[in-house]
């Protein structure tokens, strides 16, 4: 993988950067070093299979639903499409390009879907803290009471006007994918709504 340059301007770029938002919101964002991220399509058994020997991971076929190991996390974007990422930024590089020279080699060229790496075009950004969903609903028409407290639960929906996916990785704690190009402007949108939640 190349040299990781932040989307993000004015932050520190070490393996992961922590910025304290707002001192009495307690809520803690920070950009996550770019890690692997693929979108795959298909919809066959044979594909279904396929991904499961290569990745030890079964796909999660009900709607806004995850299914994660020890090393990846596949996300439900559509009945025939994920989103799937590495869970850590270590072992990156050969270990990534393995992963994706195979998935490539046994779906790709076999045409049984296909496989795209996403990893430059979405920047993921870690959310913690008890007033998260105070934050995310001051600018997202979705409704968190459910979503909040099913761990793996996804969703696609616009924050502050964007297309973002949310993924719940735990109690108060959720990653959040948005495209490079509106990443900077959400963040300074967090970084301003943070400062009345």
């Amino acid at each position: 993988m190349p040299n990781w340059n932040s989307a993000i301007k004015k932050i520190d770029v070490n393996d992961v950067v922590s910025v304290n938002l707002n001192h009495h919101s307690e809520l803690f964002i920070s950009e996550v070093e770019p890690i692997m991220k693929l979108n795959i399509r298909g919809k066959s058994r044979d594909f279904l299979s396929m991904i499961g020997k290569i990745l030890n991971i079964i796909l999660p076929t009900e709607t806004n639903t995850s299914t994660t190991n020890k090393f990846i996390t596949a996300i439900w974007l559509s009945p025939d499409e994920w989103l799937i990422f590495k869970n850590n930024v270590t072992n990156r590089g050969a270990e990534e390009t393995n992963i994706e020279e195979n998935l490539y080699k046994n779906i790709s060229q076999k045409k049984l879907g296909s496989i795209t790496n996403v990893s430059d075009q979405f920047v993921m950004i870690n959310i913690q803290g008890k007033n998260l969903y105070e934050l995310l609903s001051s600018g997202c028409p979705f409704n968190f009471n459910d979503f909040k407290n099913k761990k793996g639960a996804v969703t696609q929906t616009l924050l502050n006007h964007t297309d973002v996916i949310i993924y719940n990785e735990d109690i108060n704690k959720i990653n959040l994918f948005v495209r490079r190009s509106f990443s900077a402007h959400l963040w300074s949108w967090m970084n301003d709504s943070a400062r009345f939640i």
